[in-house]
Parts: C-alpha cells; structure tokens; sequence
C-alpha cells in the first residue's frame, strides 16, 4: 500500500473476481443507460440518492442489533473500496427488520465505526424501515398475481413439511387458497387481527426444489413489537431474504456483495426481483448478488451470540473493552483505520473460506504504527538504579529522537539524574549465557547516555533486590568523541526517578489461547486466554502525563501504546497496549 494512498481505494486495488466482474459490466455498459422506471412513485420515493451520477452501486447493510467486529471490517473496506475506485457510490443501510432486537445505541455505533474507517456514505443513508409500504405493495402484488399465500401451518409444521436435503418438501394445505382470501387475512395480519405465529405469509415457488430456500420461503411474519423507527405502525415486518433485494432494487444498487454462507439464498434474490419487475414494480436492469468469503480469523469469536456472551456474562469488560473483537474494541486499544485497510488489501478477496492467522492483523497494525508512532520510554517493571559517582543534585539532558526514521520531528530531552529507574529484567545477579545486560562487574550503555558498570545491589530481609548500583564512565556520553571508547554488548533504558511519573498501563493479549476457539463442540468459554489482561504502574517519561485520550506512542522496547479513551483524564492517562513490537505467539 502507498503511503499516500486514499482512504479505501487500497482494499479495492489489487485483481480479484469482483473486481473483474464489475470491470466487465462496465465495458458493456450493463447500468450506464440505467433510468428510474417501473410502477412510478415507490422506488423514487424511496431511494432518490440515486439520482447522483455513479458508476456502481455496493451496500453495506448491518443489522442494528449489536456491535460491529472485525469481520465486518472487510465488507466495509471492500464495498466502500470499491465504490470510490470506480467511481460509484456505497450505501449505508440498517437491516432493522427484526423490531425485537434492534436499538438506536447500535445504529449510532455502527455510524461511528464506518466514519472511524475513513469512509462517508454521504447522502445515502438508508434503513430497511424505508421501505416498509413499498415491500407491504410488493407482497400484497405477489399475492394477487398467485405468487403468494398466507399459510396457517404452525412453525413446526412448516419445517417438517419443507423436507430435507434428500427428500423433497410436502405442499402446504392452505397452498392453493384463492388469492381473494390469502390477500383478506394477510390485511387482517397487518391490522392486528391475528396472533403472533398463527400465519406467515410465503412465496410459492417450488416445494420439490434441491435449493430448500425455494420451498416456498415465509416473507412475512406477525410480531407485536414496538420499531425503534417506525413506532407501533406495523405489527406484520419483512424477513430479511424478502426485505434485501427490494431495498437493493430500491436503491439501485449494482453489485449486491455478500458472503458465502447467502449463496444459496441467491436464486430466491433473483426470482424475486423477477417476479416484480415483471409486474412493473421495479425497473431492469436488476442488481446482482455476489458471493465472497467471509473473514475467518484466528484466535477470536465473530460469531454476534458468542461477542453478546462474553458481555452479558460479564467476561470482558463491555462492548470496546481492548480485548474484544469489535471495531469500538479495536479503536479503544489503538488499533488504526489504516491498519485495517492494510489488512484487507493483504488479505484479499476470494471465493473459497480460509483462515486468517491473527498475527497478520497484528503486522498491519504495527506496519503503519512504526510509521505515526512517535517514540517514547516506559519502564514498565521498574528497578532503583543508582549511579554511585553522579553528584546528588546534577542533572544533564541526554536526546532522543522522537521517531528515528523521521529527523524533521526532532529531539527531546531526557533528564539524567543520580538515581534512575530501570526494568527489574535488566539486572541479575547470576546471569546466563548470552545475558549482556546489567550484573555485577558487568558494563551496559545506558540508552541515550553513559556507559555505567554495575557494582553490585540491596536487598530487603526476604532477599529481594531493591536497588542497582553502578559507577559511570564520564568520557563515554553518546554523541562525543568518547561514546565508542568503551566497546559494550549490552543496552538498556532507564528514566530519572526523580523527573518520571507513575501511570497506569495495561498490557493486553489475544482474549483467546486457541487459535479457534471451541473448536470440536468445545465450550468457546474454556479457550479463554487467563493473561489477556494485565494491570502496571510503570514509570513514563514526564511529558506522557498530559497525552490526550486517543494518541498513540511506540514504548521503546515494549510495543505501540494509546492513551485509553474511556479510563484517561487530565493530566492522569492511562495507556492500553495496542500491539508488541513483535509476534509474541510465534512457536
């Protein structure tokens, strides 16, 4: 990906089978002469967006009943990429088709996180709910036309009467009811007259179908639940297999992009929208609906039941607690937009399932990171160190670039003082082969400053080291003629005690141990990683303490960190671990 690269033109600029489907399309001009036609007022009342100039039309059209993951990261990425790199429009449409389970809370989040993407639908801001008239119309034309019927089966009637894989389906007893009376009780179902499941409205199309979806799928059902839009004024709603292709219809939408687990509900999208055109209710040409595989990543959940487990059971945190893998989540560790957008550039687009190892997000995520990041110390274990020859009360400004492949950012200055603070993991007394760091009789580079050698250490009365003492070489400051004067394999960072400060940082980690968790029927529950999550109090650089929510540093040494956007207050932040400076699971 080019550094300079545009917001979503990156996960839409390498070859793959959609992009060569629309490129086609377009060379044939399939929508260039596309007009507003059909029965007139319904599809221009509903959707008059479309009036604007585009090439393609894609969707993307969560359900506002949770929030949303990182899979829904790729659609994102994909259905807005492609739009902008062709020059057309994606729209941005709730499903709120299921009034039970549906609140403004997850539709205001689900704005946030597209926006948060880098990616504005703009004018074409849509929900399901908009087209409600227009699909009760369009149901209530399948009926007269013979092409419905209102069915009185209970729901364990109809799923034994819709056979198997193997065996065709059984007709229904109220299949061939006169359209008059299918057309009477489906008006009494949508004033109310009629209890929740007692009739369903379905299409009738094959029962003997090998596509059990054809055999004669329910379109409408009862459901006396207040809409969160739409108030009480409807007590029958559409089932998503109906509502879907009318509102792409609707909308004009081109390329229908879904996942692949709703290629088999394709042939029901496409007679559907036949039907209706035909009886004038849509215009041709129709859109089409194209399958892609599904983001199956290691070591998380993305399944909506498991992510709403794991908060109501009290597992994590809430719905962005840092290890989850929604994208308020994400944000709130310090995961990045662009980040995301590297990884469905380098993940790609196919027509087969695979799976994702977690560790190429995390890659991503530090690709773009080491690029932003400015760098700062944190000693996140601390250790007294004390330099025994340093005269009480001196203090000298030793530099450090702000980020080491960016000069123009400039220096800042790091107090050095008698006693400083090191990590505790910087110092042994017995040391093992190959350890170059801090032990007695023993020099290291003091990162930035002074070669010291170490002397020796205190101890409390159960043997714990409490202190590091060393003496410092005055000739071997970095950046003076002396600093490789005294050759050293060891170097190690540090803060003054006296010019630090004591911050929360929290040290995240895959929520998950497995790479897929629950895996064979296992409780996904047993998978949970028990190290996912690790409070400090570490020791920071001085100017940390005024860092605004939402900035993000590399800590040398310990990886990318953010100042945590719930938890954070002036002059008090608290920093979450976004990523290691490296894959910390490779075996």
């Amino acid at each position: 990906m080019s550094k300079n690269a545009k917001p979503g033109t990156e996960s839409a600029s390498t070859s793959n089978f959609i992009r060569s489907h629309i490129e086609a399309d377009l060379a044939a001009g399939k929508y260039s002469s596309r007009k507003w036609g059909g029965k007139p007022g319904p599809a221009q009342a509903h959707a008059g967006a479309a009036a604007d100039p585009a090439k393609i039309r894609t969707r993307f059209p969560p359900e506002p009943n949770g929030y949303l993951h990182l899979g829904h990261a790729k659609s994102i990425c994909l259905n807005f990429g492609l739009a902008q790199h062709y020059g057309g429009a994606c729209h941005l449409r709730f499903d709120d088709t299921n009034p039970e389970k549906e609140e403004q809370e997850y539709v205001d989040s689900i704005r946030e996180a597209v926006q948060w993407l880098g990616f504005d639908w703009g004018a074409n801001g849509y929900f399901a709910s908009d087209y409600f008239g227009f699909m009760y119309e369009a149901a209530e034309y399948l009926i007269t036309s013979g092409n419905a019927y209102v069915d009185e089966q209970s729901a364990e009637e109809m799923r034994t009467s819709r056979g198997t894989l193997t065996e065709p389906g059984t007709a229904s007893p109220w299949r061939e009811r006169p359209a008059a009376e299918s057309l009477a009780l489906f008006r009494e179902m949508r004033d109310g007259k009629h209890a929740e499941g007692s009739m369903v409205l379905r299409t009738k199309i094959d029962m003997a179908s090998p596509n059990i979806n054809l055999r004669d799928p329910a379109i409408y059902r009862i459901r006396k639940a207040t809409h969160h839009r739409t108030g009480d004024a409807w007590c029958i709603y559409p089932m998503y297999t109906y509502a879907h292709p009318i509102e792409d219809a609707l909308e004009q939408i081109t390329h229908s992009l879904c996942t692949l687990e709703f290629a088999d509900q394709r042939p029901f999208y496409d007679w559907l929208l036949d039907k209706l055109a035909d009886g004038g209710l849509l215009a041709r040409p129709l859109p089409q609906q194209i399958e892609f595989a599904r983001l199956n990543l290691g070591h998380v959940v993305l399944s909506k039941r498991k992510l709403i487990q794991l908060v109501d059971e009290k597992h994590v945190s809430g719905w962005d607690d840092p290890r989850l893998p929604t994208l308020a989540g994400a944000r709130r560790r310090g995961y990045t937009p662009e980040g995301f957008r590297l990884f469905a550039e380098r993940i790609g687009v196919s027509k087969a399932d695979s799976w994702i190892d977690y560790s190429v997000l995390e890659d991503c995520m530090r690709e773009h990171l080491n690029e932003i990041a400015e760098r700062r110390i944190a000693v996140l274990d601390p250790l007294k160190l004390i330099i025994d020859n340093y005269p009480e009360g001196q203090q000298e400004d030793c530099f450090a670039p702000n980020h080491p492949q960016k000069p123009e950012l400039g220096k800042r200055a790091l107090p050095l003082t008698r006693e400083l603070w090191i990590e505790r993991e910087d110092f042994t007394e017995t040391p093992p082969k190959g350890y170059f760091r801090l032990f007695p009789g023993n020099k290291v580079r003091l990162r930035y400053g002074y070669v010291v050698e170490c002397t020796g250490c205190d101890k409390d009365a159960a043997g714990n080291v409490t202190a590091v003492h060393c003496q410092y070489l005055p000739e071997t400051r970095s950046g003076t003629p002396g600093a490789e004067s005294v050759k050293v394999k060891g170097n190690i960072h540090w803060l003054s005690a006296a010019q630090s400060h004591a911050i929360e940082v929290r040290l995240y980690d895959r929520l998950f141990k497995a790479p897929h968790p629950g895996a064979g029927g296992r409780d996904f529950l047993l998978d949970l990683n028990p190290d996912s999550a690790r409070s400090v109090t570490a020791q920071l650089e001085a100017a940390l303490a005024s860092a605004t929510p939402g900035t993000r540093f590399q800590f040398e040494r310990h990886g990318y960190f953010v100042a945590d956007s719930r938890d954070s207050s002036t002059g008090k932040p608290v920093f979450n671990r976004a990523v290691t400076l490296r894959d910390s699971w490779v075996k």
